[in-house]
């Protein structure tokens, strides 16, 4: 019995998550199924973190227990990336120890959202980024990136991932970057992320940036002693874009 790590990266527009759902497409379900195809046995993959509907990954990671598999490693990625439809592919596998686990091991994942000021409708860009109508004070979406640092309680802008689960995150990374093309990239780090946190902080800054919002009211609201305007960004500007699990 040999446990495998891989890279999976995916356009998450066909997809009702990656985790698996009844009579839905997900990742783990396609990752699963071209598994089997080749051999495989098992009754459940691993992932790093869940993501929803929509959500894109470029280094999203899993792992799983193969014990038939008796060629290279090489060939077993090229036999399940030939299995894979084309919205999914494992981009690197590599033997894992036994009990490595993609998701309690890991120590920060980083998050890339992106977006851009357009007046009208761009269908290729907004499949992968969110376009907003309305220009945006960009020296203010930079410098309130920052309010985010270090270690807070989040509930403002998520939902813990277990009934009795903390809010409390560690962000080490928060920071805006214009490209060329003037497309908005917010790229975040944390030891761990609630569910929706990401596209709930990239709407706040938004909201921000556009005068909306106060910055007081999200001071306070990191202390859970002010409510903000409900509201999240699309699914579709956000990847997964690296799982971090320091030396191991």
């Amino acid at each position: 019995m040999a446990r495998y790590q891989v890279i999976l990266a995916y356009d998450g527009s066909g997809f009702t998550g990656s985790q698996r759902q009844a009579n839905s497409r997900t990742v783990q379900g396609e990752l699963e199924k071209a598994l089997r195809v080749i051999g495989w046995s098992g009754r459940s993959i691993l992932l790093a973190g869940r993501t929803d509907t929509g959500v894109h990954a470029s280094g999203q990671v899993a792992a799983f227990d193969f014990d038939r598999w008796a060629h290279s490693d090489e060939k077993l990625l090229k036999a399940l990336n030939a299995e894979l439809p084309p919205d999914l592919a494992v981009k690197s596998l590599r033997p894992a120890p036994a009990d490595f686990h993609p998701r309690f091991d890991a120590v920060s994942r980083v998050y890339r959202y992106r977006l851009f000021c357009e007046p009208t409708r761009n269908p290729l860009r907004e499949r992968f980024a969110w376009r907003l109508a309305v220009p945006l004070d960009g020296g203010a979406l930079k410098q309130n990136a920052e309010l985010f640092l270090g270690t807070h309680d989040f509930a403002a802008f998520g939902s813990p991932t277990s009934e009795k689960g903390t809010t409390a995150r560690t962000v080490t990374r928060s920071e805006w970057r214009r490209k060329p093309d003037g497309e908005w990239q917010f790229e975040v780090r944390a030891d761990a992320f609630l569910y929706r946190m990401v596209r709930r902080l990239v709407f706040v800054q938004v909201s921000l940036a556009q005068g909306k919002c106060p910055v007081g009211d999200v001071q306070s609201a990191l202390s859970r002693q002010t409510k903000l305007p409900a509201g999240l960004a699309p699914a579709r500007g956000l990847t997964l874009v690296e799982v971090d699990y320091g030396s191991r």
